[in-house]
């Protein structure tokens, strides 16, 4: 409690003068005290004055000093009084404000322990909140843990069903069917390809110009367990069915893998190239010396990220430009056939934005490689199937690219011709391909050795034919082109949407020459020219991945024979070939 320091006007005593009731304090009773004693001092100076007679000025002047000293005194004693009087009034208000201050912490007292209550209940009551909470978590992690052990039960669920479904695709690359896994896999393609040949100049020779079905190739590859790979190609062109490609690969790892069936053999680079890519409708001469398709057993792969490829087989040995389609050997002897083919420049990646000068450079070399393909077998002396030696028959001889024959193995004598001994073949090789821009190129030359029977035998002769050819293509609409696999538009063909498809403008040249030692006794010169030349320039237009349309020219012209049939396939020698080709190819 605050206490009172103030004065109480009940403690000052009360004092009666004359009938009237003063009351006083400290200071008034000091004052009369004075008065007393200087009147008691005047009486008893006075006294004396008058009884020893002194100087009564004298005593005067002395009362007065008294009297000065005293007042001086008074006044000090009242300038006390007021000074603690004010000091008393300091510390009373000193003391109020400590009362007020002391009431103030006394209410602040009371709020903070109000507060601190408050504060506990608070607290108390978030303690309750967070026990609750904390329980709620509780069975939410317990809910957490069993939706967690459902859904890993229902993933291995789905995945089991994921693995036994198949995935179905349907798109431009055709219709397609695998296992979850990879490890199955069926793809069903097709080649179609509707041809027009227009001879110009040629009086007299019937059925030439005509519209064709060029290929008719339906395909179904697969995988099977994942490692072994399948391809079966039959073709519906021809006027009887023939199976083209039917083979079997077991890939090992990519640079190791084993091929058995029947496929392109590894010699010729333009015939190594699909059908469905051809930048023209037919290929070169150089073809005529290399083989086709065999029968046998390959191993092939790829090393350092395809900088080397190489392949090497036996098969049964067909001849040049043939086709195995009999399914038979034609003699005991085996071929041995090969390639090797480099990239040196193509694992190195694609550059960035701006490209280093010397990475740049690398990567304008990737699409650079060279490579030498290669034969080899011994004949015997009754192999006839192998050479192209009927005119006008079913085995027609070299031909033009209008597929007119212009060399047979046909002597004048009508005797016949067989392949025995030695037969070995070479082919150096190349391309180059750049953005839009392609070029390849390549030499051949085949040594045969042969004889005759019948009239006029002949001992046996080696006939080494050569041929060589390049190619060139521009895109001129930009996009890449590519040896495998067809240029792609950027924007395929929708005039509504003013897309054109991709334009690539392409031109050849290639030539093939006839060892000189075969006329006359192998092959008659009236009828079989000892060389061929032929150039040809078109227009290829890929209006989407799977559309083509294609145009072209082509002019070849001979050196030797004079042979002129009347009807198709016939011995055309005698003047120039000049052939208009168009053609509509669907592929998928």
């Amino acid at each position: 409690m605050a206490r009172d320091f103030s004065p109480r006007e009940s403690r000052r005593p009360r004092v009666a003068f004359f009938g009237t009731s003063h009351r006083f304090g400290g200071w008034d009773f000091l004052r009369w005290l004075v008065m007393a004693v200087i009147l008691f001092e005047a009486l008893v100076l006075g006294g004396r004055a008058f009884g020893q007679d002194t100087n009564t000025l004298q005593i005067i002047q002395q009362l007065q000093k008294r009297i000065d000293e005293l007042e001086q005194k008074v006044k000090r004693l009242e300038a006390d009084k007021e000074g603690r009087e004010t000091e008393q009034s300091r510390a009373r208000e000193a003391a109020a404000q400590a009362q007020q201050k002391a009431a103030e912490l006394d209410n602040k007292l009371q709020a903070l322990e109000k507060a601190r209550a408050q504060d506990a209940e608070a607290a108390e009551a978030k303690s309750k909140e967070a026990q609750r909470a904390q329980e709620r978590v509780s069975e939410l992690d317990k809910k957490l843990q069993g939706l967690e052990q459902q859904r890993e039960h229902d993933a291995k669920v789905a995945e089991a069903k994921a693995t036994n479904a198949p995935v179905i695709t349907v798109g431009e690359k055709g219709f397609s069917v695998r296992s979850a896994n990879g490890d199955f896999g069926l793809q069903v393609g097709a080649v179609l390809q509707v041809d027009s040949r227009t001879f110009l100049d040629e009086p007299g020779v019937t059925g030439n110009d005509a519209f064709l079905l060029r290929r008719v190739r339906p395909t179904l590859q697969g995988t099977l367990f994942r490692d072994f790979d399948f391809l079966v190609m039959p073709d519906f062109g021809p006027s009887t069915p023939v199976l083209y490609d039917m083979w079997l690969n077991y890939k090992y790892k990519p640079e190791l893998q084993l091929m058995a069936g029947k496929f392109k053999s590894p010699v010729g680079l333009e015939q190594l190239q699909a059908d469905r890519d051809l930048t023209f409708n037919e290929r070169t001469l150089v073809t005529a010396l290399v083989p086709n398709r065999d029968i046998g057993f390959m191993l092939h792969g790829d090393l350092f990220k395809e900088a080397i490829s190489y392949s090497a087989g036996i098969f049964d040995g067909v001849g040049d430009g043939r086709n195995n389609t009999l399914n038979a050997a034609t003699q005991n002897y085996k071929a041995y056939e090969g390639r090797l083919f480099f990239q040196p420049f193509k694992p190195f990646s694609e550059p960035g934005p701006t490209p280093e000068p010397a990475s740049a450079v690398l990567t304008a070399l990737r699409g650079f490689g060279f490579g030498l393909g290669g034969s080899y077998q011994r004949l015997q002396g009754t192999n006839t199937t192998d050479l192209p030696q009927t005119t006008g028959g079913s085995l027609p001889g070299f031909t033009t690219d209008g597929q007119q024959q212009f060399f047979a193995y046909n002597p004048t004598n009508k005797a016949t011709v067989l392949a025995t001994g030695e037969h070995w073949r070479l082919s150096p090789q190349a391309y180059y391909y750049w953005g839009p821009f392609s070029l390849f190129g390549e030499y051949v030359i085949s040594d045969q050795q042969v004889t005759r029977t019948g009239a006029g035998v002949q001992p046996n002769v080696r006939l080494a034919n050569t041929a060589w050819e390049i190619t060139a293509g521009w895109v001129l609409t930009g996009e890449e082109a590519s040896w495998r696999g067809r240029v792609v538009p950027r924007h395929n063909f929708n005039p509504f949407q003013g897309g054109w498809g991709a334009w690539e403008v392409v031109g050849r040249y290639s030539e093939l020459h006839v060892d000189d030692a075969a006329f006359p006794n192998f092959a008659d010169p009236a009828t079989s020219a000892h060389a061929a030349n032929e150039w040809a320039v078109g227009l290829n237009w890929y209006l989407n991945r799977n559309v083509w349309l294609k145009g072209s020219y082509s002019h070849g012209w001979f050196e030797g024979g004079g042979g002129k049939g009347t009807s198709a396939p016939a011995t055309i020698t005698r003047q120039d070939e000049n052939v208009i080709f168009t053609r509509l190819q669907f592929a998928f």
